[in-house]
């Protein structure tokens, strides 16, 4: 099984203590939440090579999580669309640096709650996505959607949607189990096809709340058959709380 954490947990901490943190705790899997001084890529790619030499003493499948502060791929306004997508193609860069096996991005939203305006956007965000996903494809990395808590001003706020992403921009999925716990019924979307790794928390089933596992109402029988999983919470001692609820949600 595979199985870690996201280092929102351990925000502003090195690679380094990351890795040995990971090490030390067991985990075989990391997630490198891209924002902050030197994890946003275009810092971190100016340090050159030799910084992410260090990944490669650790057995860790390290996975990347894009920038998403102000960027929006959905965005009506082309500027921040095409930021969007540099700073997309900037972490794919950092991935085939590091050895990443996936990054995920998230779909975008709109900031005017009109169907026309919604319709624009989904255009928007399929067209920044598709460019980026075959950024990706032709540095051997996978491109990785991620599913959004259940707001109509989101994207992929449904496993419908997300399912439409996945099939129009040519990407994978990141399945957040948290955000589809918002939308009343998380099994549909773990259906969903070329789903690359799980996002998980929990919470009361209406607003995305990043609580440990058992303090919403997260279905953790739902857990039993998901492998590749982040552990995806802002304090690590939760994070180890979690797992070991995860763990033994599985049985085993």
């Amino acid at each position: 099984m595979k199985l870690g954490f996201s280092t929102l947990s351990l925000f502003m901490k090195s690679f380094e203590e990351w890795l040995e943190i990971a090490s030390r705790d067991g985990f075989n899997m990391m997630e490198i939440l891209c924002e902050g001084p030197h994890t946003w890529p275009r810092i971190a790619l100016s340090f050159g090579p030799e910084v992410f030499q260090i990944f490669e003493s650790y057995d860790i499948d390290i996975y990347l999580h894009s920038p998403t502060i102000d960027m929006n791929p959905a965005s009506l306004n082309p500027g921040i669309r095409e930021e969007t997508l540099i700073q997309t193609k900037e972490t794919i860069d950092m991935a085939v640096m590091i050895g990443a096996k996936a990054i995920t991005t998230h779909p975008g939203l709109i900031h005017r709650l009109e169907d026309r305006v919604r319709e624009m956007g989904k255009f928007y965000s399929v067209e920044t996505l598709t460019e980026a996903n075959q950024y990706a494809k032709d540095r051997d990395v996978l491109l990785s959607v991620e599913n959004m808590p259940n707001r109509y001003a989101y994207f992929c706020n449904t496993a419908q949607e997300h399912s439409y992403f996945i099939k129009e921009t040519g990407a994978h999925a990141t399945v957040d189990l948290g955000h589809a716990n918002t939308n009343g019924d998380v099994k549909p979307f773990l259906s969903l096809e070329n789903i690359s790794y799980y996002h998980l928390s929990d919470n009361n089933g209406e607003k995305d709340q990043h609580l440990s596992l058992g303090e919403g109402n997260l279905n953790l029988n739902l857990l039993k058959g998901i492998d590749n999983v982040i552990i995806e919470l802002n304090n690590y001692e939760n994070v180890l709380k979690s797992r070991e609820i995860f763990i033994n949600s599985r049985g085993s």
